[in-house]
């Protein structure tokens, strides 16, 4: 399996990663995981990312794609990997494509999960994180209890909302989404590689049919 995960902010691609991984035995790689993690061990790539967003810059795409060859390179990465938060634009499609062709491990497909935006603009504002934990509920389609409390945390901690889920943020959010992820549509359709899968259902019907549209035996 080597796939690209492609979805607004809520629309449940975390959640889909992780049943993938513990199906499939893939890592999911993250590029804003890689980025932590590189800075935090201080390697040469992390290093000149650090750099920049010390400066306030944008970590150039020659480093995030340098970090992205070297996970594929780990050894869990073996039988293929899920992608998700790269690329974000024509350009990253089409470095990532020249990489992951060089290194033998193209793409075998790229999943749209398809959400209105009234649907997503709900679910995010419903989302809570457990600050112990790191368990995510929503207070809208699963609420946690009353008062909103982690139903794993032995001392139920309170639950809070992240600033970036608040109403006033979430719009440009979603705004930027659509303007970035539009035209990585139309490019991977041109290049046979979409699946559209739609994300208002159940998460188990959602799975299984990222399954049937990866053509992959449940």
């Amino acid at each position: 399996m080597q796939i690209v995960l492609l979805g607004a902010p809520g629309s449940g691609k975390g959640t889909q990663s992780q049943l993938l991984v513990k199906t499939y035995g893939v890592p999911q790689i993250s590029t804003g995981d890689l980025l932590r993690a590189a800075v935090a061990c201080g390697s040469a790539l992390g290093l000149r990312a650090k750099a920049a967003m010390d400066a306030g810059h944008l970590v150039d795409d020659a480093v995030v794609l340098g970090m992205i060859r070297e996970r594929l390179a780990e050894a869990d990465a073996v039988n293929g990997f899920i992608l998700d938060g790269f690329p974000r634009n024509i350009v990253q499609a089409d470095a990532l494509g020249k990489l992951l062709d060089d290194v033998g491990k193209p793409l075998q497909g790229v999943v749209l999960m398809r959400l209105d935006l009234g649907v997503l603009f709900k679910r995010l504002t419903g989302r809570r994180n457990c600050q112990d934990c790191g368990r995510v509920f929503n207070i809208i389609t699963s609420p946690p209890g009353t008062p909103p409390s982690c139903t794993i945390c032995a001392d139920m901690p309170r639950l809070e909302q992240r600033p970036d889920d608040r109403e006033e943020v979430i719009g440009k959010r979603l705004e930027v989404y659509e303007a970035q992820t539009k035209p990585l549509i139309e490019y991977y359709q041109g290049k046979g590689l979409l699946r559209v899968v739609d994300a208002d259902a159940p998460m188990a019907v959602v799975f299984a049919n990222i399954q049937r549209a990866l053509l992959i035996a449940s």
